[in-house]
């Protein structure tokens, strides 16, 4: 199939793999309007950015006038929107892509694959099933595409994916990872973690991925985790941190971690995160998405490699914010 000229709306185009993928449509001959909040840090050639708030309803309206063939949407779409947005999107596409995650995922099938039981209708815990915490509203979102009339939809569930700028670490994020090394500070980590096998895949590789799943026949209807199948103990990954920029880590019970988090236990974000994400086994049976298309496990970056390399990329000088609580807890203990 000749898929030059085929026009693609990006929406989130500039965050953590939108920035990979829009050059890899680019270079494929989609005519892609890339749509962001920030101005790009590095613009590819022949793609349209547009500076805009696709969640404000008058500009998405605007854009959807441009009848694009394939949208990829990177938006998030709290409990409360989904039913507004999603419809409109599939409307006006012949095929939508829509961004789930691995975290809708229990920790009930090992290794996960797309039929893997879902929190949303397996978990024993009736308050995280009644919120609008990112694993709920994420598989509910899927009920709403998946109860359309067309099946012109690919669902995707990226595991963790570190890009330029993501360097995550159970569920520290850049600025308590690169951040602190660069600082010269040692990071606070949950020993409940250490042995829990993680899945973190690089954002080109996931990129790859989405984009190959663009007008796939294998594609519409279907349901995949976008994520390498390599797969490696938080304590592991937390050495590859120290080898690559000098990281220390010290281990402290998950309740201390969680205070250092987010101290108001009645807000429960941080530790369902941690609880129903970090601490379960993520280990990724990817051959769905390999064989629809055609892509290799073998043809995926090494953690360890795409961390480094990513890693090296990043900025020198940047502000990142100060964890007070990190710090003020890792001195008086």
């Amino acid at each position: 199939m000749n898929l030059s000229g085929k026009k693609l709306l990006v929406l989130g185009a500039t965050g953590a793999m939108g920035q990979y993928l829009v050059p890899v449509l680019a270079e494929k001959g989609f005519l892609v309007d890339a749509v962001s909040l920030d101005t790009p840090r590095e613009p590819f050639p022949g793609v349209n950015y547009i500076k805009s708030d696709a969640k404000e309803w008058s500009n998405l309206c605007k854009l959807l006038e441009n009848r694009y063939d394939g949208i990829v949407d990177f938006m998030i779409y709290p409990t409360g929107e989904l039913a507004t947005y999603l419809p409109l999107l599939l409307d006006n596409t012949d095929h939508y892509i829509y961004l789930s995650s691995y975290r809708i995922y229990d920790n009930k099938e090992h290794p996960i694959r797309e039929s893997s039981p879902r929190l949303l209708d397996s978990s024993e815990d009736v308050l995280l099933r009644n919120t609008d915490d990112y694993c709920i509203y994420k598989a509910r979102g899927e009920n709403i595409v998946r109860s359309r009339a067309r099946s012109n939809w690919t669902i995707i569930r990226p595991a963790i994916t570190y890009s330029l700028l993501r360097y995550q670490l159970v569920t520290l994020e850049a600025p308590d990872t690169v951040g602190r090394a660069f600082a010269g500070k040692v990071a606070a980590l949950p020993e409940q973690a250490r042995n829990i096998q993680a899945t973190m895949s690089w954002a080109g590789d996931v990129a790859k991925m989405i984009a190959g799943l663009l007008f796939n026949d294998r594609a519409f209807g279907k349901t995949f985790t976008v994520a390498t199948a390599e797969h490696h103990t938080w304590g592991e990954i937390a050495e590859y941190y120290k080898a690559i920029c000098n990281l220390d880590c010290v281990w402290i019970d998950k309740e201390d971690y969680l205070k250092i988090l987010s101290p108001n236990p009645y807000w429960p974000g941080a530790r369902w995160q941690l609880e129903y994400d970090r601490l379960f086994d993520r280990i990724i049976d990817n051959s769905a998405i390999l064989n629809a298309t055609g892509m290799k496990q073998s043809e995926l970056t090494k953690l360890y490699d795409g961390l480094e390399r990513e890693i090296a990329r990043c900025p020198r000088d940047i502000n990142w914010p100060v964890n007070k609580r990190m710090d003020a807890f890792l001195e008086n203990r």
